[in-house]
């Protein structure tokens, strides 16, 4: 078991309805010391990857996605969920549907931020349906920038979106794959990985 699953064990809340909540040290508080630990581990899984460029979405994978920006000493980008009125220029824009707030959003990236020239590394907290993935991915072909690979800390293995993303044939490293959670007792089963 990694320190991810080992923290989920010892911090994570199952609730009702397939929700893991992991706010007391992923995605509310952060615990900055895992990250790096988690970030070393996306360097080995990564190695020799051209990455120039970490991209996320607003708000939970920022802070993952600048721990690993450090270590792999190179820019965060992240998709902003609404524009604002200090953004300008032109955006590229996709449709994300969230699992968590049950609603869509039109994400978007400044196109000065990720060009042609751009080697990506896509960063999330969670991967359940794969909707943001999706939409974070047609914004980097937007771009006619490169996926180079696609770190999530919890992939949810009993929905379909690990396996969407890696039907489409890019490179998905889970920290944590759930297998099963039980709300009743508390358990989380996770998924052997190699």
């Amino acid at each position: 078991m990694n320190c991810l699953e080992e923290r989920i064990v010892k911090d994570g809340v199952v609730k009702e309805g397939n929700i893991l909540k992991v706010d007391s040290f992923l995605n509310h508080q952060m615990d900055v010391q895992l990250f790096d630990e988690m970030a070393k581990e996306y360097q080995k899984r990564f190695a020799g990857k051209n990455i120039n460029k970490i991209l996320t979405i607003e708000a939970s994978g920022i802070g993952i996605a600048s721990v690993i920006a450090l270590r792999f000493g190179v820019p965060v980008v992240f998709a902003k969920k609404s524009k604002s009125i200090n953004l300008d220029g032109e955006m590229y824009t996709a449709e994300v549907e969230s699992f968590t707030h049950k609603n869509i959003n039109h994400v978007i990236v400044s196109k000065k931020f990720l060009t042609e020239d751009d080697h990506v590394l896509i960063i999330d907290d969670f991967l359940a349906n794969g909707c943001a993935l999706q939409g974070l991915i047609q914004i980097v072909k937007q771009a006619g920038a490169t996926v180079e690979g696609i770190g999530i800390a919890i992939e949810k293995g009993f929905q379909p979106g690990g396996q969407i993303i890696r039907n489409l044939g890019y490179q998905l490293e889970s920290l944590a794959i759930v297998e099963s959670m039980d709300a009743s007792t508390g358990q989380v089963y996770f998924r052997e990985q190699d």
